[in-house]
């Protein structure tokens, strides 16, 4: 698994223009053996759910180990912790000491990734990496195989470089179990928290603004979710002999839905609130482009679409269960049940946002439909501060890699435990960059990295470890 390319003698420069040459050249001389790496990482399937074999996990959180021993830690640990009854998936702690007066760098990324789905959807095997017009495809390969070793990149080109005292403290954190919520991430810091300590965290697991223009993304929105059930009859019954005086259960199902957004498309449920986005200029037609929205189909609420995508609330049904229609008969179907995940605002509290939406949905229950909600998942938002050293350093090394202005964005996504970390470690400076574009279809069919970019990314994590360094 491990390829680790030779580097050849070189001395590093003081900082300047022959410092960021020399790092160019170290960086691109382990490019070939990234690449070779990242393939190997994709085959392995390791799907979290727990409906997949997850002896793929173990196998792949060993790889992760041996590849972080590889780049030259000296010590690299599989880990696992526990949640009541409920024990994690293993993770991989690595640990480089901090020279004297340099700051402690943690750098997280997860192994796990999204079931493939149904074969057929892909072009290409979703565990076989497959090379296309500059991309590579696979599951995983963006997100977030390519940030592991983004982290394995930037270490295999920097400690051999680095002397003893020189560099910044190093902390790899590759979790395996981030594609299924991180149900144990509390456990993992209360269990490692002197271990995962960092002035500076950087979070590979979000994207870029383009492809060829690197991001940081600066906030995230949160997550709520829960299980609305809509109950009208004890029983079927015959449709044409009983409907009329009352609707049936998934009708009125549907109307509750309706409620939940006004006539704009806003969100119309009391009790929550919105943010400024950051300043981009994210316009319709490329979003339109991005999501692959159908002509003619008109985009929902107001103000701007980052505002819409990033610092506002946003609902969805994404599950619902009735009779299917190749089962169906001429019957009132008595009860419907469907799943409705709500996106929310950069400091709203979920636990306010869940009260306020089980609020709406028992309050607007039509026709005196009995409506019972059950609470699921809560996910912290998060916003950055962006006036660290840091950030500045972060914003330079990625301009520079990428040959453009580093743009700073929000991501419409929840990553509930960069909240978590930020709680834990309110002083660390937290930076959540990414490499994934537009295009990379991350948990869908034909996910993607494109390669050009994934080379980039590389180089700006070795600059702003290096420069995060030349900062003492």
């Amino acid at each position: 698994m491990c390829t680790v390319a030779v580097v050849t003698d070189l001395t590093l420069p003081t900082p300047g223009p022959d410092r960021t040459a020399a790092l160019r050249a170290a960086s691109a001389a382990q490019d070939g053996a990234t690449r070779a790496d990242l393939e190997a990482l994709v085959r392995i399937p390791s799907v979290s759910a727990r409906a997949f074999d997850q002896e793929h996990v173990a196998t792949s959180a060993r790889a992760v180990a041996e590849l972080l021993r590889g780049a030259g830690l000296p010590r690299v640990d599989v880990v696992t912790a526990r949640e009541g009854d409920l024990e994690s998936n293993p993770a991989v702690i690595g640990h480089r000491p901090a020279p004297a007066g340099a700051p402690t760098v943690l750098l997280y990324a997860h192994h796990d990734v999204q079931p493939p789905g149904e074969g057929a959807d892909w072009s290409s095997p979703a565990f076989e990496p497959t090379e296309r017009d500059g991309r590579l495809y696979g599951r995983g390969a963006a997100d977030d195989k390519a940030g592991v070793m983004a982290h394995v990149h930037a270490l295999r080109t920097l400690l051999p470089l680095w002397g003893p005292e020189d560099g910044v403290g190093v902390t790899v954190f590759v979790e395996g179990e981030e594609e299924i919520g991180s149900p144990t991430f509390g456990a993992f810091l209360a269990a490692h928290r002197e271990a995962l300590a960092a002035d500076v965290i950087v979070v590979a697991d979000s994207g870029n603004w383009r492809i060829g223009v690197p991001a940081i993304t600066t906030t995230l929105r949160g997550l709520v979710d829960c299980d609305v059930t809509v109950e009208v009859l004890s029983h079927a019954v015959h449709s044409g002999v009983n409907g009329g005086p009352v609707l049936d259960a998934l009708t009125c199902l549907a109307r509750l839905i309706a409620t939940l957004h006004d006539e704009d498309g806003d969100v119309a449920v009391d009790g929550l609130h919105s943010s400024a986005a950051p300043l981009v200029d994210l316009t319709e037609e490329m979003y339109r482009s991005d999501a692959g929205l159908l002509p003619g189909v008109r985009l929902a609420g107001t103000g701007t679409i980052a505002d819409r995508l990033w610092t506002k609330p946003a609902i969805s049904v994404i599950g619902l269960d009735a009779t299917p229609v190749d089962r169906a008969s001429n019957t009132l179907i008595p009860s419907a049940r469907a799943k409705v995940s709500m996106r929310t605002a950069p400091g709203q509290d979920p636990a306010a946002a869940m009260t306020a939406l089980r609020r709406h949905l028992v309050a607007n229950a039509p026709l005196g439909a009995r409506v019972t909600v059950h609470d699921g998942d809560e996910g912290q938002a998060f916003s950055a501060d962006t006036t660290s050293r840091a950030h500045d350093v972060a914003r330079a090394a990625f301009a520079e890699a990428y040959g453009a202005p580093t743009v700073e964005m929000g991501m419409g996504g929840s990553i509930p435990f960069v909240a978590d970390l930020a709680a834990v470690y309110p002083d660390a400076a937290i930076l959540v960059t990414g490499v994934e574009d537009p295009d990379s279809r991350a948990h869908g069919a034909d996910e993607s990295l494109h390669l050009g970019d994934f080379a980039h990314a590389c180089l700006g994590e070795v600059l702003l470890l290096d420069g995060l360094a030349a900062g003492r």
